[in-house]
């Protein structure tokens, strides 16, 4: 099973999440500051982490940054707050989810379950790289190119950016994407694909020309196609 470092100030919250974890089958360590828990993850390399926004020495924004510099490792955020704002700087610095308190344990480990899922099948399965155009994308080594030129993308948006390569003129729900790459259903909220697919072409406009086309299919969801493609 995995290794799962929960970094929380808040003892009763991290004791919790601790038996959850332990109950199934997971091997827990709890940091109790920002400081700390760099500290813990640099030494110890879980498999995923638990960070909580509001720590004494280091916020969970200040972390998760460290975290990105060394690491695709999965991060999910959990706050007091609620705030759009707060959670669309989560998922720009990386994070992979993001939970409000206050929260059941289940839908954390849920949402665990999913990302630990999918850095499974990165391991496992065959290599899983995408070409549309001049556009590549690589899972293996989480990489991203347009023309040659490498494109910086979080874990997230890099696996959203796959799958909509890997189909071309396939449209995705937002559903569909939820449930694929989040890994979950009842727990999603279609506004956080709409964030990623936001900040995607954000990330890919300064590249032109460009062969291909991310487009919205409205009420309906998005797809990826070659530019001339009338499917």
């Amino acid at each position: 099973m995995a290794n799962i470092l929960i970094a929380d100030d808040n003892r009763q919250i991290a004791s919790v999440l601790e038996e959850y974890l332990k109950k199934e089958g997971h091997t827990a360590f709890v940091a109790s500051d920002g400081q700390e828990a760099v500290e813990m993850f640099r030494k110890l390399r879980p498999d995923a982490v638990l960070l909580d926004v509001m720590m004494p020495r280091m916020d969970g924004f200040a972390v998760c940054r460290e975290i990105r510099r060394e690491s695709p490792v999965p991060v999910i955020m959990v706050t007091a707050r609620g705030e759009d704002f707060e959670r669309i700087m989560g998922l720009d610095i990386g994070a992979d989810d993001y939970i409000v308190k206050p929260f059941s344990p289940g839908e954390v480990m849920a949402r665990l379950r999913a990302v630990l899922r999918r850095m499974d099948r990165g391991i496992a399965g065959a290599r899983q790289a995408a070409a549309l155009g001049n556009l590549e994308v690589d899972l293996d080594t989480y990489g991203a190119r347009v023309g040659g030129q490498e494109v910086a993308l979080t874990r997230r948006e890099l696996e959203l950016l796959y799958t909509l390569s890997a189909h071309p003129g396939k449209v995705f729900s937002r559903e569909n994407l939820l449930e694929s790459l989040w890994g979950y259903e009842y727990f999603g909220d279609s506004r956080t694909v709409d964030s990623h697919i936001k900040r995607l072409r954000a990330k890919l406009e300064p590249f032109s020309p460009r062969g291909w086309e991310l487009k919205t299919i409205w009420g309906v969801g998005y797809k990826m196609e070659a530019k001339g493609d009338e499917r």
